[in-house]
C-alpha cells in the first residue's frame, strides 16, 4: 500500500510538472509576443528600425524589480538552487518558488534574454515535487527523491526527452543513482512527457537529416571536437562568473541590473540577432549549413558573451539552450573545417553540429550519460551515436581534468558549498551558531579580582569568559591566555578589566560554523562572543573552538546515518 502511494505521488509530480511546462512555454511566447508589441510602440518614434535592442532592456525592467523585491532564489538557471536544496535543506523549496520562476524565466526569455528554458522548468518541478511531498508530511530523505521526480519531469516535458530526464535527475541533481529512486522518477518523467506530447505533439526537439559516419578517421575528428568543446565549456564558466562578478561590482540598485544587461545584450543583437531568446530555429540552420565558417566561429564568441551578460546582470534562465547553441556553432565552424581540408572524408559537417551539442553539455554539466542521452533523444538520430559518444567521453575527460566544478556546482562553491556525489563537503556550512551555543553565558564583571576568575576557570569546562559592565554589556573577554601573559607580582587582587582583550572578535547567531572557524583560525583564538547582529554590546551566548569540533562530528554522523537510511528506502 505504501509502494502505491508512493507512485501516485510521482505521478502527481510529473502531471503537474507536465502542464506547468506546458504554461511555461505558452508565458515565453505570450512575453515575446507582448514585449515586442510594446517596445515597437515605444521606441520606433525614437530608434526607427533598431527599436527591438530596446527588448530584452524592458524585460529587464520588469524581471529585476520582481526578483529583487518579491524572490531573490529565482535569479540564475535555477538548478544549482535545487541543488541545494537537496544537499542543505532537505529538499525543502519554498513555495512561491514555482510561480515567481515561472513568471521571471518567462520574462526573461520571451524578452530576447540569451537563456534557455530548462533550467527554469527543472526549478519549477522541483519546487512542485517540495511542495508535494511537504503537503503530505513526508521525511526530508523522500522530499529529495520527489525534488529529483519534478527536475526530471521538468527536462522530460521541456525537450521531449523522458530517458534524459531520469539520467540528469540521478547524475545532476542527486548525484547518485538508486533503484527505488529510479522507478520513481521514471513515472514522473515518463508522465510529464506524455502531458508535453498531448499539448505540443510529439517530434524531437530537432528535426534533422540522417548523419552517417563516413569514415572511421572521422571519429579521430570528433575526438578532436570534443576537446575543443571541453576548453570552451571552461571559457563559458568563467566568463559566466566573471561577468557576474562584474556586474555586482557595479555600483547601481540591484534591481536596475537586468536592464543593464538587457540593453547590452539588445545592441549585440544588432549584428547578431541569432543569439537572442533561446536560439533553436539557428541550430537547425547550423545543421543545414546555413552559415559560413567566420559566422560560426563569432556565433560561438557572443553566444558566450550574450549569455554570461543575460545571466550575470541578473535575468533568469537556464544555460542547457546556450551549450546547445554554442556546441552546435562549434561543431558546425569544425565540420566545415574539416570538409574544407578532407572532403573526401567528411562529407555532412552538419553532423559535427549535432555531436557538438553534448560535447559541449558534457563540458559544462560533466555529465556524460545526460550528455550523450539528451543529443539522441533530441534528434532521434542512433546513427549519430558512436561519434556522439567519442566527443563526450573527450569532452568530459578534458572538463573534469582541467576544472572540479561543472558550470551548477561551481556556482555552490563560490557560496562555500562544496558537493561531492550530491552531499555537501563542507558540513561545517550546514550548521548555524544559535545551535551550537553555549547558553546561558558565564561572564565577570569588569571590577571583578583576577583571583576570583581564576577559581571560576578551574571550576568551569571553559578557559575564558565574556566581561560585561555594570549594565550588562559586553565589554570585552578575558581568557587564561591573558592572565599568563600578565605579571605574576600581585595577579590576584588585579581588576579583570585590567587584564581582559577589549578588540573584540565575535559572531552572530545566524552565521554559519564554517564562519566562526575561520574567525577561530585567523586571530588565533579559543572563544568567540555570540552577540545580537546591529547590537555588539548585547551578548547573547559564547562558542568555542571544542564546540565547533563536537558539532563537527555529531553532523557528520547524522548525515551517514540519513544516507544510509535514504539508500535503503529508496534502494
Amino acid at each position: 500500500m505504501k509502494e502505491r502511494i508512493t507512485i501516485i505521488i510521482a505521478l502527481l509530480i510529473g502531471i503537474g510538472a507536465g502542464l506547468l511546462a506546458v504554461l511555461f512555454r505558452s508565458l515565453v511566447d505570450l512575453a515575446e509576443i507582448v514585449y515586442q508589441y510594446v517596445t515597437r510602440g515605444l521606441f520606433t518614434p525614437i530608434a526607427g528600425e533598431w527599436w527591438f535592442i530596446f527588448v530584452p532592456a524592458l524585460a529587464g525592467l520588469i524581471v529585476g524589480p520582481f526578483i529583487f523585491y518579491v524572490a531573490k532564489e529565482v535569479k540564475g538557471t535555477g538548478v544549482p538552487d535545487v541543488m541545494e536544496a537537496i544537499a542543505l535543506h532537505g529538499g525543502k523549496i519554498r513555495k512561491r518558488t514555482i510561480l515567481a520562476k515561472t513568471f521571471a524565466s518567462a520574462t526573461s526569455i520571451g524578452g530576447g534574454g540569451s537563456v534557455g528554458a530548462e533550467g527554469p522548468i527543472v526549478q519549477i518541478g522541483a519546487g512542485i515535487g517540495s511542495l508535494i511531498g511537504q503537503l503530505f508530511k513526508l521525511n526530508p530523505k523522500m522530499i529529495k527523491t520527489y525534488v529529483a521526480c519534478g527536475a526530471a519531469a521538468g527536462i522530460a516535458a521541456t525537450f521531449n526527452t523522458p530517458i534524459t530526464g531520469v539520467i540528469f535527475a540521478q547524475e545532476i541533481i542527486l548525484g547518485e543513482f538508486a533503484s527505488g529512486a529510479f522507478i520513481l522518477i521514471v513515472v514522473s518523467a515518463v508522465t510529464a512527457a506524455a502531458i508535453a506530447q498531448l499539448f505540443l505533439g510529439t517530434s524531437p526537439a530537432f528535426l534533422v537529416e540522417t548523419y552517417l559516419l563516413n569514415s572511421p578517421i572521422e571519429l579521430f575528428f570528433y575526438a578532436l571536437l570534443g576537446i575543443f568543446a571541453a576548453l570552451i565549456a571552461l571559457i563559458f564558466m568563467k566568463v559566466l562568473y566573471k561577468t557576474e562578478d562584474i556586474m555586482n561590482q557595479i555600483n547601481t540598485p540591484e534591481w536596475f541590473k537586468p536592464i543593464i544587461g538587457g540593453l547590452l545584450v539588445g545592441i549585440i543583437g544588432i549584428k547578431y540577432p541569432q543569439v537572442l531568446g533561446i536560439g533553436y530555429s539557428t541550430i537547425e540552420q547550423i545543421f543545414q549549413e546555413g552559415f559560413l565558417l567566420p559566422t560560426l566561429v563569432m556565433l560561438v564568441i557572443i553566444k558566450i558573451v550574450a549569455t554570461s551578460i543575460t545571466l550575470g546582470s541578473g535575468h533568469s534562465g537556464g544555460i542547457f539552450g546556450p551549450s546547445l547553441f554554442i556546441g552546435a556553432s562549434l561543431g558546425g565552424s569544425v565540420g566545415a573545417m574539416m570538409k574544407s581540408l578532407f572532403p573526401a572524408i567528411v562529407l555532412q559537417p552538419g553532423a559535427y553540429a549535432i555531436v557538438g551539442m553534448g560535447a559541449m553539455v558534457a563540458g559544462v554539466t560533466q555529465a556524460p550519460i545526460t550528455a550523450v542521452m539528451m543529443i539522441f533523444e533530441m534528434t532521434q538520430d542512433f546513427a549519430i551515436i558512436l561519434p556522439l559518444m567519442i566527443a563526450v567521453v573527450f569532452s568530459t575527460w578534458i572538463s573534469t581534468y582541467l576544472s572540479s566544478e561543472n558550470i551548477f556546482t561551481l556556482k555552490l562553491a563560490r557560496k562555500g558549498i562544496k558537493l561531492k556525489a550530491g552531499h555537501n563537503v563542507n558540513i561545517l556550512k550546514e550548521i548555524t551558531v544559535v545551535n551550537v551555543m553555549t547558553t546561558p553565558v558565564e561572564v565577570v564583571q569588569e571590577k571583578d579580582l583576577v583571583g576570583n576568575v581564576i577559581k571560576m576557570m578551574h571550576d568551569s569546562k571553559h578557559n575564558g569568559f565574556p566581561v560585561v559592565n555594570d549594565n550588562g554589556e559586553l565589554g570585552g573577554i578575558i581568557t587564561l591566555q591573558d592572565i599568563r601573559e600578565a605579571p605574576v607580582q600581585g595577579i590576584m587582587e588585579k581588576l579583570v578589566d585590567q587584564l581582559m582583550s577589549k578588540t573584540l572578535v565575535v559572531t552572530f547567531p545566524n552565521e554559519t560554523l564554517d564562519d566562526v572557524f575561520q574567525k577561530l583560525n585567523d586571530f588565533d583564538i579559543g572563544h568567540l562572543p555570540v552577540v545580537e547582529e546591529g547590537n555588539e554590546a548585547k551578548l547573547l551566548g559564547i562558542v568555542t573552538r571544542s564546540d565547533v569540533i563536537k558539532a563537527y562530528s555529531r553532523q557528520k554522523i547524522k548525515n551517514s546515518e540519513n544516507y544510509l537510511i535514504f539508500s535503503k528506502k529508496v534502494g
